[in-house]
């Protein structure tokens, strides 16, 4: 399980930055291309950046996503839960060894 939700984040972290660097490269082509100046590229590539940087966020968050039910399909409780569990049998111990 922990293989599957490895490959997933890699894959994730891979596909956002090769959209960045498509970003990168279709700006410096289109602006060679259309013989624009350099701030007129400047500005196509930073509105490609932060395009490429807003999909990178959706993709992260839709792999988080789906990394989360993933765990909840196969049972593998949260971070929150556990520690909620934890208290719970602290709490109890302690009434058991008071009784």
């Amino acid at each position: 399980m922990l293989e599957i939700i490895e490959k997933t984040l890699l894959t994730t972290l891979g596909a956002a930055s090769l959209t960045q660097k498509k970003a990168e490269e279709l700006a410096a082509e289109l602006k060679e291309r259309f013989n624009l100046s350099e701030d007129e590229g400047k500005a196509l590539v930073d509105k490609l950046k932060k395009t490429a940087s807003d999909r990178q966020t959706k993709l992260e968050e839709q792999a988080s996503d789906e990394v989360r039910k993933a765990c909840e399909r196969i049972g593998i409780i949260t971070k929150k839960e556990f520690s909620a569990l934890s208290k719970r049998v602290l709490r109890l111990e302690k009434q058991l060894s008071d009784d």
